[in-house]
């Protein structure tokens, strides 16, 4: 009764799945996106550093003229 569990695979699951099988060219173009958009290069903190030094502080009322 307990012994053996069966895993729920919904419908949806197994269309990706088999849509994946048959087309293994989808995977590696996910990776290339993924790596376009989010994988970024490590941040230089001494560069980072003297951006932020460098940087002009905003006036807290713009429109203001001084």
């Amino acid at each position: 009764m307990f012994g053996q569990q069966v895993r729920y695979e919904s419908e949806f699951t197994k269309f990706i799945n088999a849509f994946l099988e048959k087309n293994p060219d989808v995977a590696q173009g996910q990776m290339e996106g993924r790596a376009l958009l989010w994988d970024k290069a490590p941040l230089d903190m001494d560069e980072r550093r003297r951006e932020e030094a460098s940087s002009v502080k905003p006036k807290a009322y713009p429109y203001q003229a001084d």
